[in-house]
């Protein structure tokens, strides 16, 4: 098996099947009640400089289930609005003996001039503009192969605002890996090729129907600037959105996923959020038992848990 136990978690690029088995086999012990012992007091924070609510609350209910002291960090009140970059805002958590550091910042790859700097501190990306998103994409991974025990040759259509989103970056590349077979729908404006490099472009009625898991994407109003003007909800739902008609197309086994927040008229029919084959919060619950996986994973690297802990998972 490669070595799942990194000091920093900040892409799934450099992922292999044998590090997302591990991670989820992991998250599954806490979910059944697992716990680590430290070798040391632990402390960590989580820097958002970007709204959220699922992510953000869920890292921070991992490290304090974990016995991680969670130092409170406020965007808009911090040194960064001084003018400090974010190098030396975590080199000042470093020099106070801060262990990990989870971040969310709006600049794809902020995380490369922090591995440039060889840093102590752990970097976590908790997401990075457009780019990635490690954490959301692994607690994806861990609901599929609880509903299906594999990814071979599962088709996984992904639907809606593809351009500007890392959750959709980061499953594509992932499930690719795995063995899954992807399949991407939405308007021509958030379509790129380069989305042809992971799987073929389909319609919304197409995917619905051929589909084991139909993966919803928020439409990101916050990243669409003057297109903002021109977005119609009602339009959109009925072109792209999973409506009811969509529902009763899909496969008997196929599940509905989707990173919320939820835009419910949306992407998808507000009843169908918690329909029979949704797993929208099935995946928040195990978005918690993930980062536990993670963060665990970065304390072993570190020598604060002990690898022993957690040996034989695999």
């Amino acid at each position: 098996m490669t070595d799942s136990y990194k000091h920093d978690l900040v892409t799934v690029a450099d992922m292999d099947e044998d590090q997302v088995l591990h991670k989820i086999k992991l998250a599954q012990l806490f979910q059944r009640g697992k716990t680590v012992h430290f070798n040391r007091p632990t402390y960590a924070m989580n820097l958002f400089f970007e709204n959220s609510t699922r992510t953000h609350t869920s890292f921070e209910m991992a490290e304090r289930r974990l016995g991680i002291q969670v130092l409170q960090f406020n965007a808009g009140s911090s040194s960064v609005t001084k003018g400090e970059t974010l190098a030396d805002t975590i080199k000042t958590l470093q020099a106070i003996g801060v262990d990990i550091a989870v971040i969310r910042h709006p600049e794809n790859e902020y995380y490369r001039k922090l591995l440039d700097e060889n840093l102590k501190i752990s970097v976590v990306n908790g997401g990075d503009g457009s780019g990635q998103h490690p954490s959301q994409s692994l607690l994806d991974m861990m609901t599929i192969y609880q509903e299906f025990g594999t990814f071979k040759n599962l088709n996984v259509g992904i639907i809606g605002d593809l351009n500007h989103s890392r959750v959709a970056r980061s499953n594509m590349e992932l499930l690719t890996k795995l063995g899954a077979h992807v399949s991407f729908a939405g308007p021509d404006q958030w379509y790129d090729q380069k989305f042809e490099d992971y799987g073929q472009r389909l319609t919304v009625d197409e995917l619905a129907k051929n589909s084991d898991i139909v993966m919803l994407l928020r439409v990101q109003k916050e990243r669409l600037g003057q297109e903002l003007a021109d977005f119609d909800a009602a339009s959109y739902h009925e072109q792209f959105g999973l409506t009811k008609d969509r529902y009763h197309t899909m496969k008997d086994h196929a599940i509905i996923m989707h990173p919320a927040p939820v835009n419910r008229g949306i992407e998808i029919d507000s009843d169908l959020v918690e329909a029979d084959k949704s797993r929208i919060f099935k995946q928040m619950t195990n978005g918690m038992y993930m980062r536990m996986a993670i963060l665990t994973d970065v304390l072993v690297n570190k020598g604060i848990v002990n690898k022993a802990e957690i040996e034989g998972i695999d």
